[in-house]
């Protein structure tokens, strides 16, 4: 008997992924397994399972990636400071290459002849996973139901699941959920109210973070430790890089800390309004760049400063895997091997203010800046220097 060709579909136990397995079971006359990459989200494992299981699927993957993803794709944005649009710090685009990876080896290891995923046909998601499906497996069939199904709207979705017994949660009946996407990193809301510039976000949409006027009303301290760039300690404690990313999402959320609501230019050309949390993340990023300021030479800072908008653009758009984010990360991580060190942060109701920056690097000079008379400073120098920029200005 010949075997059925197989499909590797990103399956999160839900009610728009689980549509999608019994569509692709429908159209494609194939075995659908189901992958699901623990990247730190909200996951009911018995769930995804049951729902899996229910559809026919024979094979659930669920694989925990937390450290990996902390580690290798999370520490290297961070080494490049990388903000795109000025506040966003990519939390949904920097997951996409991983999961997409992941199921392109997968797939390989099973014969998977295709791999599927749930982005719609409007989103960023569906670029940033098929170019990751390219690097890794360019003959590889892709998948994407959305651009193809007539499947129009949520009511033709809720009609779908009714008929193929999908089970479907309380909150998607009669109009359309937020759209919510999380990780170890951050949490995304967007959709309904929020689709309105004009309309605030409603409180009860944050989950990671309380208002800063709930915040504590004393402020809260947290010292970070870096070895070659990577943060390692958090409060004097050895920790791997998925519990430490945890740690301070627990700390800095608590103090009201990570909120960011934005209207951002997608890839594909439209402009859509989202509500973001990122409060461990926040902290690393003003942690990293302290300690940097004391460790690393003006050169190199102002170089990362200078490619940081064209690096974030890069992984924005799906270029994680590119030739240009390579080589990128190379001038990134030049001297991250200098970044060693601690910074005390204090936390207070939103507010992020730096302590202390200790280091035994010599990058910092304390006799130099010194308003005490000193040697170690030549200012017979100065006039000569601005002398030089001053026939630049012609």
């Amino acid at each position: 008997m010949k075997e059925r060709k197989k499909i590797v579909l990103a399956y999160s136990g839900g009610l728009d992924t689980s549509i999608i397995l019994k569509w692709l079971q429908e159209n494609y006359n194939a075995e659908v397994i189901a992958y699901t990459a623990d990247i730190g989200q909200k996951i009911n494992k018995k769930k995804i399972l049951k729902n899996a299981k229910k559809l026919g699927v024979k094979k659930v993957i669920i694989e925990n990636l937390k450290d990996l993803f902390v580690k290798e794709y999370i520490y290297p944005m961070i080494r490049g400071h990388a903000i795109y649009e000025g506040v966003y710090l990519l939390g949904t685009s920097i997951a996409r290459p991983l999961i997409a990876k992941r199921q392109v080896m997968i797939a390989k290891k099973f014969g998977a002849y295709a791999v599927a995923h749930g982005s719609t046909g409007k989103g960023n998601d569906q670029v940033r996973f098929e170019l990751g499906y390219h690097y890794f497996g360019p003959k590889i069939k892709v998948i994407a139901p959305w651009r193809l199904w007539k499947l129009n709207s949520r009511t033709d979705l809720i009609k779908y699941a009714k008929r193929n017994r999908i089970p479907i949660p309380m909150d998607k009946k009669g109009s359309s959920p937020f759209s919510v996407d999380d990780n170890l990193f951050h949490t995304s809301t967007e959709g309904k109210v929020l689709e309105n510039p004009k309309n605030a976000a409603p409180e009860f949409i944050y989950q990671r973070t309380i208002s800063p006027e709930k915040a504590p009303d004393k402020a809260s301290y947290v010292s970070i430790g870096f070895k070659n760039g990577e943060p390692i300690i958090v409060n004097g404690k050895k920790l791997s890089p998925g519990n430490l990313l945890q740690k301070l999402n627990f700390i800095a959320g608590a103090n009201g800390i990570g909120r960011v609501d934005l209207v951002e230019n997608r890839f594909i050309g439209i402009k859509s309004r989202g509500v973001y949390e990122t409060p461990g993340g926040t902290l690393l990023m003003v942690a990293h760049r302290a300690i940097e300021s004391v460790t690393l030479d003006k050169q190199t800072m102002h170089k990362k400063d200078e490619i940081m908008p064209q690096y974030s653009k890069l992984i924005y758009n799906g270029y994680w895997y590119s030739k240009a984010r390579f080589k990128l990360q190379k001038i990134v991580d030049l001297k991250k091997n200098k970044v060693n060190g601690s910074v005390k942060l204090k936390l207070y109701k939103g507010n992020i203010t730096i302590v202390s920056r200790r280091t035994k690097s010599s990058a910092y000079s304390v006799k130099k800046v010194s308003f005490e008379e000193n040697k170690t400073f030549n200012k017979s120098n100065i006039e000569k220097f601005i002398n030089f920029h001053k026939r630049k200005l012609r």
